[in-house]
């Protein structure tokens, strides 16, 4: 019973795991790139989650130096890492995204398989 609590106590931990693991489930099966790239986004949104909750503190105030003393101060380290993250994350979606359209544009499909396959055609 105490497990349980502790694991409701911590529930986003779990959700951070979940979005990962669909993240992950969806760039593995689908073979769709803009599909891959959405599944990569999800995947981010939920490394991004886990690294914010593990500076989260509950009852935590954002660590500004006042007079009262004994206070719980949040850690805002991992919260300064996401925001720079978040930029790489917008960028790197921007530049596949971008792949995406030139390929799109070359071979006329967004589908990997079939733009390999072509590819092995042209090689021949």
């Amino acid at each position: 019973m105490e497990i349980i609590i502790k694991i409701l106590d911590n529930y986003y931990y779990f959700v951070a795991m979940v979005l990962f693991v669909i993240g992950l489930h969806t760039m593995l099966t689908h073979s769709n790139m803009i599909k891959k790239v959405m599944g990569m986004n999800i995947m981010e949104t939920g490394i991004f989650l886990f690294f914010v909750s593990i500076g989260y503190v509950r009852g935590g105030r954002a660590p500004i130096i006042a007079e009262e003393g004994g206070l719980l101060y949040i850690n805002p380290l991992p919260s300064a890492l996401i925001l720079t993250g978040i930029v790489v994350a917008v960028s790197v979606t921007a530049y596949a995204l971008s792949l995406i359209v030139k390929l799109y544009a070359t071979y006329g499909t967004c589908d990997a398989d079939e733009i390999a396959m072509l590819r092995t055609r042209e090689d021949q």
